[in-house]
């Protein structure tokens, strides 16, 4: 079937799963009397049409009928599938429809939803999404609060621990383009509350930057992260954030070379 098919078969899946709902009476009704199937399978039905949306590249139907979705599974308790559908719909706005702002809200909603069912660690994934981009919108105070309780969240799970310093080494990143000192304290901080953190990598970029950026000699801070990196890669995220912080060393000219 080609995709105009497919986008015909979802648009009459999501009449009858409207139609699903409305019959199945006042929706509490419907929740605790005989209508509840009926709401079961209207979500399954707008999950279905969700798909071939996408198949067809109908971006905002198949959010509408994510939404959809999610309004019934709230309602029914089931925060778990809402958070999932939420993070579909936030994919489509980071992937397809670009549009950060709206991925960042479906983002913290499901964030939000898997913290109320215990689910940290799905909850802890999709807040570091939120982190990574409050950060290259510059919205850098609250990208620090989230790589802070992330960090603290796992620095003490044995299997997560190696993560922390990770987490530790962004906020600190997010702290020093807002302001020097605030990154001195904030690496302090990390060291007193997770002493593994003092002999990554991580930490010990983070003193040298800190150096170089108080003496402003620009052409320390590059060699500094050049030996990080020739060791760990850093990805896009890092170069950007250290190149914003390397323009605040004056005369600088803003590259990594």
């Amino acid at each position: 079937m080609d995709n105009s098919g497919k986008e015909k078969e979802a648009i009459q899946l999501m009449a009858d799963a409207d139609k699903k709902v409305k019959s199945s009476g006042s929706f509490l009704g419907g929740m605790f009397g005989g209508g509840h199937h009926k709401v079961e399978e209207a979500c399954e039905m707008y999950c279905r049409a969700a798909n071939m949306f996408k198949m067809a590249k109908n971006w905002s139907e198949a959010i509408k009928c994510l939404n959809a979705a999610i309004d019934i599974y709230t309602d029914m308790g089931r925060f778990t599938i809402a958070a999932k559908h939420h993070i579909s719909i936030a994919e489509i706005y980071e992937s397809e429809l670009v549009d950060i702002e709206k991925a960042i809200a479906h983002y913290e909603q499901a964030a939000d939803y898997y913290k109320g069912e215990e689910s940290n660690s799905s909850a802890n994934k999709c807040l570091l999404k939120v982190g990574a981009y409050c950060a290259q919108l510059e919205q850098y105070q609250k990208a620090i609060e989230i790589y802070e309780q992330v960090g603290a969240n796992t620095m003490d799970n044995p299997l997560l621990k190696y993560s922390a310093k990770e987490y530790f080494f962004k906020a600190a990143l997010c702290h020093f383009i807002v302001d020097e000192l605030n990154a001195k304290i904030a690496v302090e901080k990390y060291e007193e509350m997770f002493p593994a953190f003092s002999d990554s990598r991580e930490c010990k970029l983070l003193k040298k930057l800190l150096e170089a950026h108080e003496e402003q000699n620009s052409d320390a801070f590059t060699e500094a992260v050049k030996e990080f990196d020739s060791i760990s890669r850093l990805d896009q995220w890092h170069t950007t954030l250290l190149l914003r912080i390397k323009k605040t060393i004056q005369g600088d000219e803003g590259d990594l070379k």
